[in-house]
């Protein structure tokens, strides 16, 4: 996901655009809206039915949240277009579309004219990118709505295509891939070589969030402005205001955004079975390919640690039932940079092994410098992940031995009584902090309505309500193994590791400060046996300068 200021892959490079201020709309807000999905009992129980492709007269769709005491107006504009709608060659062509519009200019301004005439004013607006949809996020203080919105409207409705935007934008893009991620962002590489892997031959897997090297070098100005008069239409649109905006302003911004062309779903282009998510503008997704043993992508540069990330594809989203039970085991084994998860707890907390030890059950990118996730990167297909953060390379395999060893426990055992209470009591509390602000709050609505459902945080507390032990344990069982895994691991000495995993030897711990703990001892005898029963040809090696070249 390419998000500037936050982007795992151009954080360095890429900045929000600074919008500032103009002359207000006044403190009224309208009643909440939300369109209610009908709801239907789904594969795993509660998933909401795909709502319908809207007709060719209907207005822009809306996500409502407003508030007569904030001084703040949030808006997200959100298309359901991705890099899923990428062609062949060109990858990397819905981001730099997005890039090119949302830190380009308008037609009546240039780049530098909008962001001069905004940055005083304490404004933003940022384009975010991901597989399946594009979102422009903006915030305004109240005030200064109305030539804020002017300007976020025309960005969109009228960008400038400016030769030069583009270029600036697609060079930022190739920076990211060839200078940051495969050059000096080692954990993001190891994550992002995980759904290649994973995702091999279907439309997730093909590039990383920037593109290609070779898909960016072949995209013009001409194929931004088809793609964004192709995909940037209202039947793909979804409109998200939240905070001190008045009634009136509503109907203006679906009057100005009816402009788009009305766009139509592809033929054919029904949610998945067991999916939740809206069809407009969704061409089908194929099932990942399944892992017939356990993959092994060794990516090969210089390093000082060893990144490493474990996952899979699973069958479940927000839309269903069992995604809140997985909840709690995966808050359970390792809830994201909280000494909560038990990973965290035995890898750096007891041993020492690195930063951090986290698992999910979707995507995930952290929001900024917070515990918690960045809204608005839905998909239709996830998967569960393991990320063990950079560890020092000799004991990388143990580590990896480890972290695989806890997942075949939890599978095997399951959670006790008493660590389902703990974690299900932990994110009931937890869970209301996912929404600190009203436009994260926003997102996660919009967020909900990708699923066919309502309102996110409220189900979270809903569902985990009425969890039992033994329906966490019965998702487990269902849904996470400890092999057939897919294993991507960022290295400077890959032809020592490979060896060493194939070789089947035990790989012991090496403390830096020596332990006497016995109990804690004859545990890593046990880790640094723990079987990984790999094939030498499901090993491979590829040095960091060839990934997502083409």
């Amino acid at each position: 996901m390419i998000r500037p200021g936050r982007s795992p892959l151009a954080a360095a490079v890429l900045l929000p655009v600074a919008f500032a201020a103009l002359s207000a709309a006044g403190p009224h807000a309208e009643e909440m809206s939300m369109t209610k999905s009908k709801q239907t009992a789904g594969r795993a129980g509660g998933a909401a039915a795909a709502p319908a492709g809207r007709s060719k007269t209907a207005a822009p769709a809306t996500c409502l949240l407003p508030s007569r005491r904030s001084p703040l107006v949030a808006m997200r504009v959100q298309l359901r277009a991705g890099s899923v709608d990428d062609p062949p060659g060109k990858e990397g062509l819905s981001v730099l579309t997005a890039l090119t519009i949302g830190q380009g200019g308008t037609t009546g301004l240039t780049y530098r004219q909008v962001t001069e005439a905004l940055f005083p004013m304490a404004a933003s607006i940022a384009p975010q990118a991901d597989r399946e949809v594009t979102t422009f996020i903006g915030e305004v203080h109240r005030d200064h709505l109305a030539a804020f919105y002017a300007l976020l409207r025309d960005l969109i409705l009228h960008p400038r295509f400016d030769e030069a935007d583009f270029t600036r934008n697609r060079d930022l893009l190739l920076s990211s891939i060839e200078t940051t991620l495969r050059g000096s962002d080692d954990e993001n590489l190891g994550k992002a070589g995980l759904q290649w892997l994973m995702y091999r031959g279907h439309p997730y897997g093909r590039q990383c969030d920037a593109g290609t090297v070779a898909g960016l070098k072949a995209i013009t100005l001409e194929d931004v402005k088809r793609f964004h008069a192709a995909h940037y239409t209202r039947a793909a649109l979804l409109i998200g205001l939240a905070g001190g905006y008045p009634a009136s302003f509503v109907e203006a911004v679906k009057k100005d955004f009816a402009l788009l062309g009305e766009g139509a779903a592809p033929a054919g282009s029904a949610a998945p079975t067991g999916s939740a998510a809206p069809a407009q503008n969704a061409a089908p997704l194929p099932a990942p390919k399944p892992l017939e043993g356990t993959e092994v992508l060794i990516i090969e540069k210089p390093a000082l640690a060893t990144a490493i990330s474990i996952g899979y594809p699973i069958d479940v989203t927000r839309a269903d039932a069992d995604f809140y039970a997985l909840m709690v085991a995966r808050s359970y084994l390792g809830e994201h940079r909280t000494f909560t998860g038990r990973l965290m707890n035995i890898m750096r907390e007891l041993r020492g092994l690195n930063y951090g030890d986290y698992a999910y059950i979707e995507n995930f990118v952290q929001d900024g410098g917070s515990t918690y996730a960045v809204p608005n990167i839905p998909r239709r297909q996830q998967h569960f992940e393991i990320w063990l953060r950079p560890v020092r390379p000799e004991n990388a395999p143990f580590a990896l031995r480890q972290a695989i060893r806890e997942l075949d426990r939890l599978v095997r055992t399951g959670l006790t009584l008493q660590e389902f209470e703990n974690t299900r009591t932990y994110l009931l509390n937890y869970s209301r902090l996912w929404a600190q602000s009203q436009s994260r709050r926003l997102g996660t609505l919009m967020d909900a309505r990708f699923y066919g459902f309502d309102d996110y945080l409220e189900r979270v507390q809903r569902e985990l309500k009425g969890l039992t032990v033994e329906r966490v344990n019965a998702a487990v069982r269902a849904h996470l193994r400890s092999d057939r895994l897919a294993l991507a691991m960022v290295t400077g000495r890959a032809a020592e590791l490979k060896e060493t995993l194939l070789s089947g030897r035990p790989t012991p711990i090496v403390y830096q400060t020596p332990t006497t703990d016995d109990a804690l001892l004859r545990e890593d005898e046990a880790i640094a046996s723990f079987p990984l029963r790999l094939d030498p040809a499901r090993v491979r090696v590829v040095p960091a300068g060839e990934m997502f070249e083409r």
